[in-house]
């Protein structure tokens, strides 16, 4: 996964532009899913995190056990991310974040879902947001921050790429 800085460019309106600072890369394994079913809105599917790490040039640590996924497949195959989870520093920091997303299983994914077949590494984008009340990381309560990443099926590994948007 990457560490260098993007930049996007001025819209069309004179709109300042978005600079994207990479903050660190982190990978978490996930419990069997918990399939709650099909309901009005989609299908109700949770994940539990069992497992996970986070690198970056101002923080590393790991995931604690107590996060998840709440998703929402719509009928449309678009999977809605609805996370929380709390992360541990090194240095004994606690961060808790939540982020919605979208990952995007094609037209036919909801009914593929349901007969239990499944893309092999879907794509993930959130929009995640950080909060802490430690004061040597009280700067991730200011950010907004992007991520791109992707679902390991196989071995039921989400891995992403975190940006704060500057």
């Amino acid at each position: 996964m990457g560490t260098n800085q993007m930049n996007a460019a001025p819209t069309a309106n004179g709109l300042a532009s978005v600079d994207l600072e990479y903050l660190f890369s982190y990978w978490a394994t996930l419990a069997p899913p918990e399939v709650i079913g099909p309901m009005a809105e989609g299908i109700r599917v949770n994940f539990y995190v069992t497992a996970g790490e986070l690198s970056g040039p101002k923080m590393r640590g790991r995931l604690r056990t107590v996060g998840g996924d709440w998703l929402l497949l719509r009928p449309d195959g678009v999977g809605l991310l609805d996370v929380r989870a709390t992360m541990e520093l090194d240095s004994g920091a606690l961060i808790y974040t939540t982020y919605g997303g979208v990952v995007d299983l094609g037209p036919d994914g909801y009914n593929l879902f349901l007969k239990g077949i499944l893309p092999q590494r879907p794509d993930l984008r959130i929009v995640p947001r950080y909060y802490t009340g430690h004061p040597d990381y009280l700067w991730l309560n200011r950010l907004q921050c992007v991520g791109v990443g992707v679902f390991d099926v196989a071995q039921s590994r989400v891995s992403y790429d975190i940006y704060a948007m500057r």
